[in-house]
């Protein structure tokens, strides 16, 4: 893989939440979104409970789905508990160990949006991540914005980094985060292609700028809502120590933690839709 790497975080500069498409859309946010759109971040989502409310699945099938390495949830119906998803971007890194073994401690299920060239550092912490139970998605390999990207690079960074995926899991991610939250319809065209959804957030601490922990949790706690999808990075030195707290302080406001893909079962995103 050639490397065109931008920072492996976001840089302070992660697209603002969109407008979400179904029951989610209000009127407030239609002023707004001819600026995103030229930017690149108006691309409309969809809302983790407008999927699951899919009715084009089989019944009986809810919290089943889960992707690579998640695990068989069956007894989660997160149409009827309090559900939310921790989400990791950027791993996995120098900190990853040490999350992971708050994870298994906590017997928290999370999904991994992995960077392809960290794989190829870490692949023990990726095989620990199948095998402890947590979901795998796709994070390109440079972590580039995608929208600046023409569209060889756009499949080069994905296909990559599906492969590096692939090869220590043995199955093919069905989820990717664009950078940045970053997309467009080239991005969604070829993701598509690629048979990824867009996965994007509703909680974000921004712990890209800034190393206190407290804050990054406060941050967190002040946005987690029901059917929440919570955007942390365990590459940054403030993330990592502040994770216990917030678990914790979920657990007492009685969230079951999910994967991405249980907190939309038995729904599932059509590949190229963008979530959150």
């Amino acid at each position: 893989m050639k490397n065109t790497a931008q920072s492996t975080g976001d840089s302070g500069k992660e697209c603002s939440r969109g407008t979400r498409s179904g029951s989610a859309v209000t009127a407030t946010v239609t002023a707004a979104v001819a600026l995103l759109v030229l930017t690149g971040c108006g691309t409309p989502r969809t809302a983790p409970e407008d999927i699951r409310g899919r009715t084009d699945v089989a019944a009986g099938t809810a919290g089943t789905t889960g992707g690579v390495g998640a695990p068989d949830t069956g007894a989660v119906d997160c149409g009827e508990e309090k559900c939310i998803a921790l989400t990791f971007d950027s791993a996995p890194g120098r900190y990853t160990e040490e999350l992971l073994d708050l994870l298994e401690e906590e017997e928290v299920p999370v999904t991994f949006f992995l960077l392809g060239k960290s794989i190829e550092r870490y692949p023990d912490l990726v095989e620990r991540m199948v095998d402890e139970g947590h979901e795998l998605a796709n994070h390109t390999w440079n972590h580039p914005r995608l929208d600046e990207s023409d569209e060889d690079e756009i499949r080069e960074e994905l296909v990559s980094t599906q492969d590096a995926i692939e090869a220590i899991s043995g199955e093919t991610p069905t989820l990717m985060r664009p950078p940045q939250g970053r997309t467009d319809d080239r991005v969604t065209e070829i993701s598509a292609e690629l048979g990824l959804s867009q996965i994007l957030w509703t909680v974000t601490a921004k712990d890209y700028e800034t190393t206190d922990s407290d804050l990054i949790h406060e941050r967190v706690m002040d946005d987690a809502d029901q059917d929440g999808i919570i955007l942390l990075h365990d590459i940054y030195d403030g993330t990592v120590p502040a994770v216990p707290g917030i678990i914790a302080d979920l657990k007492d406001e009685n969230y079951t933690f999910v994967t991405v893909s249980d907190l939309l079962a038995p729904g599932e995103p059509d590949p190229g839709e963008v979530v959150g």
